[in-house]
């Protein structure tokens, strides 16, 4: 029996079994796994090797059993795909060696990071498995599996090395989920023409695509969101909003994008997210002693920082042709500002030490200025963005 359908021998048997290795679609599983067993080697304070290798050894083989039988099903029951590189003998041996693989890597979590790991891992084989045919006709199945074993594949990893589970990784569990739910939501919208001639219910067939994007965006700040919430809350640190901004900037950028575009951008945004969420998890970078701390220009620390944004807020207006538009809505705005400002100062709702003392109309000079720059800065940016879309049309 030929294990490949093009060609006999050995070496074409193994071009094709290494064929169904797709790095694009199983590195962000088996990067996730070596995730969790950072996080909970930072948490422990020890790094077991054995583990880390037993799980992700286990992720990768649920991954390419997805990968080998979502191909077979596709060429060998419903025609879908133009060609495979394995025969269905061929197929059949790629399954067994992985079912195989997994179980034998399963044992060795269970044996080095204990039952709950085990069965946390479990269930990332049923899904890839049992993708096609059974899970991949229904939306919510279709789209839900990958990002399940992917939040699986992370605190799997982490209870594996930990012994135990925390708020921080379940919360990162849960934000890569809506994350990737949404991503896949739009990268299922590029075949919807076909999927609909086949009868595949996909959540772009069920809802269509405008519906079905407004719910991937909707997920994917649901995800972007709940960063931000569990960094407020303490579970997550500060640092961790900075994933937010970088990969809300890459969506934001997408919005606009065809799926086909939008998913390459979204992908490729998710792997900065979740390489962001961990540096901040890791080393906690907006903690501790600040790396430059301008308090030592003392009294005129406040005074320095408007300085610096009030230079960028006028570069911007004037590189922007909008410096006079900017003026106008500054001095609509300014008595309503210097009312909520005196008024907060007054009850007490905060108060500016490193400032030069001098007050204008019962209010500190810097606080005037702060009334001008922050306006000034947001109408540059605002215009700028604006006049660059006007070009792209």
């Amino acid at each position: 029996m030929s294990i490949a359908r093009h060609r006999p021998g050995p070496a074409a048997a193994v071009r094709a079994l290494v064929s169904q290795v797709h790095p694009v679609f199983m590195l962000p599983p088996v990067a996730v796994s070596l995730t969790g067993s950072l996080l909970a080697a930072r948490a422990t304070g020890s790094f077991t090797p054995t583990v880390v290798a037993a799980h992700a050894i286990a992720i990768f083989a649920a991954v390419y059993t997805a990968h080998v039988k979502d191909g077979y099903v596709d060429f060998f029951v419903r025609s879908e795909d133009e060609d495979h590189p394995l025969s269905v003998g061929g197929c059949r041996i790629a399954l067994a060696g992985a079912g195989t693989l997994f179980a034998v890597a399963l044992t060795g979590v269970a044996l080095t990071g204990g039952p709950e790991a085990a069965a946390l891992t479990a269930p990332t084989w049923a899904l890839g498995y049992f993708h096609a045919p059974q899970l991949d006709t229904n939306p919510v199945t279709a789209t839900g599996g990958y990002p399940a074993g992917i939040a699986l594949s992370l605190v799997g990893a982490y209870v594996a090395g930990a012994g135990t589970v925390t708020p921080t990784v379940l919360g990162l569990a849960g934000v890569l989920l809506a994350v990737l739910l949404g991503i896949k939501i739009i990268d299922d919208a590029q075949d919807l023409t076909y999927d609909r001639s086949i009868g595949k219910r996909t959540v772009a067939v069920v809802l269509g695509p405008r519906r079905a994007r407004q719910l991937a965006e909707g997920l994917l700040a649901v995800g972007l969101a709940g960063v931000a919430v569990l960094a407020a809350v303490g579970v997550f640190p500060t640092g961790t909003v900075l994933a937010v901004f970088a990969f809300g900037a890459v969506a934001a950028v997408g919005r606009r994008a065809e799926p086909r575009l939008a998913t390459m951008l979204l992908v490729r945004g998710a792997y900065v997210f979740l390489a962001l969420l961990l540096i901040a998890l890791w080393y906690r970078p907006m903690t501790g002693p600040l790396p430059v701390d301008i308090g030592v220009l003392g009294p005129y620390t406040y005074l320095a920082t408007e300085v610096a944004f009030g230079a960028l807020a006028l570069t911007l207006l004037v590189r922007a042709e909008a410096l006079t538009r900017a003026a106008r809505t500054i001095v609509v705005l300014y008595p309503l500002a210097y009312v909520w400002d005196w008024y907060t100062l007054e009850v007490g709702v905060f108060a500016i030490e490193l400032r030069t003392g001098v007050d204008l109309l019962a209010i500190p000079i810097e606080e005037h200025l702060f009334m001008l720059v922050v306006p000034a800065l947001v109408l540059g940016i605002h215009e700028t963005l604006t006049q660059r879309r006007s070009r792209q049309k």
